[in-house]
């Protein structure tokens, strides 16, 4: 079954989309995050469009063929989600299920959170519900015998606060070279590193993501990308930049008042997660990130997959069983 492409466009915003599965079939709506594309979801594009639900994935804005804004501001929660709104309106729905990874799911958390009457049933993969992305409330998801406070206060989150110290720099590091950056991130899960600091823990201490090497030239992990994937994503980050991208990261301050506006934040309706054992920067495994979510999601379901962070990608007959399973049985949302 082929993927089509679409655009919907409104005053404030437009918005690129693949979409596949008949058009009357029930909603399902994916959302990616960094440095990621609606590509990302291709596989679960086709595997859902086969099984009869209409499966939509936009490129997020600042991303891909989606509108790029010039200010940070432009890419707070707030901003976002109305995107999704307009989006799901231009389709002519009233509800759909909500599926997030990475940056997106705090977007689909969000639009359950704060649109609850738009939502069927919400997902996420490897990002827990109460994640506002401001690296000053995250203490509960560092595991603090990995990341003593005094050598990693920040702990795995420490590269999240590069962008707020460093932003242009940043920026600089991953605009040198953006067909090596996604071919380094787009890698599976490495058991190996279970119980070792990520990286990202000591972005700060090093002076930036690739302070004196530049960016390395990793081989493609073809059980992730293929050459094409690679390809598309190169274009779009040399077109567009990483400006987009990065501002996603530096809205906390307003995330979390958009969160926290919520008089109660509980999500009644089906909700389902997925924990990647081998994602050590979302790490639901040895830290209490999870345990929010748990305490809101009184209809909740939880899957786990022995895989990195690139869920959708590296695992996705895996991921997929699991999707179909949840929609039918416990979501209630046949095909």
């Amino acid at each position: 079954m082929p993927i089509t492409t679409h655009r919907t466009s409104s005053q404030r915003h437009s918005t690129f989309y693949r979409a596949c599965g008949p058009e009357d079939g029930p909603l399902v709506i994916m959302t990616h995050g960094w440095p990621d594309l609606s590509i990302s979801w291709r596989h679960q594009l086709v595997f859902l469009g086969q099984l009869g639900y209409r499966a939509v994935a936009p490129d997020m804005r600042g991303y891909g063929g989606s509108s790029l804004y010039s200010e940070k501001h432009a890419y707070a929660q707030t901003e976002i989600v109305q995107d999704m709104i307009e989006l799901i309106d231009s389709l002519g729905r009233e509800t759909a299920v909500w599926i997030g990874h990475d940056w997106g799911s705090p977007v689909a958390w969000n639009v359950a959170l704060h649109h609850s009457d738009r939502v069927s049933a919400v997902a996420s993969l490897c990002v827990p519900y109460g994640f506002s992305g401001h690296p000053d409330s995250l203490d509960y998801s560092i595991n603090r015998d990995l990341y003593p406070v005094e050598h990693y206060p920040a702990g795995q989150w420490d590269y999240q606060l590069h962008y707020y110290e460093n932003f242009d720099a940043a920026l600089q590091e991953m605009e040198e070279n953006p067909e090596r950056v996604v071919k380094l991130l787009f890698r599976k899960g490495d058991p190996a590193g279970q119980g070792q600091p990520s990286a990202t823990a000591s972005t700060r201490k090093n002076g930036g993501w690739f302070p004196s090497t530049g960016v390395p030239d990793m081989p493609l992990d073809t059980d992730v990308v293929t050459p094409e994937d690679i390809s598309t994503y190169a274009k779009h980050l040399n077109e567009n930049g990483f400006f987009g991208p990065a501002a996603w990261y530096v809205n906390g301050d307003a995330n979390q008042a958009y969160l926290d506006s919520a008089a109660d934040r509980t999500l009644s309706m089906p909700v389902l997660f997925v924990h990647a054992t081998y994602d050590y920067v979302c790490d639901t495994t040895t830290t209490g990130f999870a345990d929010p979510m748990r305490a809101l999601c009184p209809n909740l379901t939880e899957e786990r997959l022995a895989c990195g962070h690139w869920m959708a990608q590296e695992k996705p007959a895996e991921l997929n069983t699991i999707l179909e399973r949840w929609l039918t049985e416990v979501a209630d949302y046949p095909a």
